[in-house]
């Protein structure tokens, strides 16, 4: 065994077989007469890594049919449909009422699980989530992760509105940055159909440009 003096930096070997076995030795250094310890103890060998936990979107993906996880049974053709993941019962009472009366067939999602499941069986027109929905950090935000693996085609059907108390709202930047369509401070969520109106309109005029232009490629 090679050994160093900490002290001196001097090296040295010393046999094995000179050394006791599962203990802590203490020898001087042949050169400036400090204490060295040596330890025998055998090392523990390292854990077994667990058994990497499914993620809340492999569970909600490999899950068998329940039709109770359907989030409607019935859809009459052309209605709009919302999802609200938001956990304080005021604010989540008054983005209901305004979804309501901007005639959206809302759901309410009372986890984060709940939402995927919802979204498994159907896609919504519009997602109000608030970004630390069962998570204190939005970008752990499963229900976030969910709609960003989406297929292109898919996601931008979905109209994604954020709300959190440090966003200004109508920040696009932030918007890009978080991949939703609107944020929206918490403040504001009074002010909350003036805004997603105004938004929501703006979407719909960017995205008719782009199926146009996607018709006159053949894209489409």
């Amino acid at each position: 065994m090679e050994v160093l003096c900490e002290s001196c930096k001097a090296k040295f070997k010393i046999a094995d077989d000179r050394l006791p076995t599962g203990q802590l030795v203490s020898v001087k250094c042949p050169k400036c007469k400090s204490k060295i310890e040596i330890d025998t103890r055998a090392k523990e060998e390292p854990a077994e890594p667990a058994e990497t936990q499914k993620s809340m979107t492999d569970e909600v993906a490999s899950g068998i049919y329940d039709a109770s996880e359907k989030p409607f049974d019935f859809v009459e053709e052309g209605v709009e449909t919302a999802l609200i993941c938001e956990q304080d019962a005021g604010a989540r009472k008054k983005i209901h009422s305004t979804i309501q009366r901007m005639d959206y067939h809302v759901t309410e999602a009372a986890s984060a699980l709940d939402a995927l499941k919802y979204m498994r069986f159907h896609v919504f027109d519009l997602v109000v989530l608030d970004e630390n929905f069962e998570e204190e950090n939005p970008e752990s935000s499963h229900v976030l992760q969910y709609l960003e693996h989406l297929p292109m085609n898919t996601r931008r059907n979905i109209f994604v509105v954020l709300l959190g108390n440090d966003f200004r709202t109508g920040d696009n930047m932030i918007a890009f940055n978080m991949s939703v369509n609107l944020v929206v401070n918490s403040k504001d969520i009074g002010d909350l159909e003036k805004v997603l109106k105004q938004a929501l309109t703006e979407n719909e005029e960017f995205y008719r440009v782009f199926k146009e232009s996607l018709k006159k490629m053949g894209r489409a």
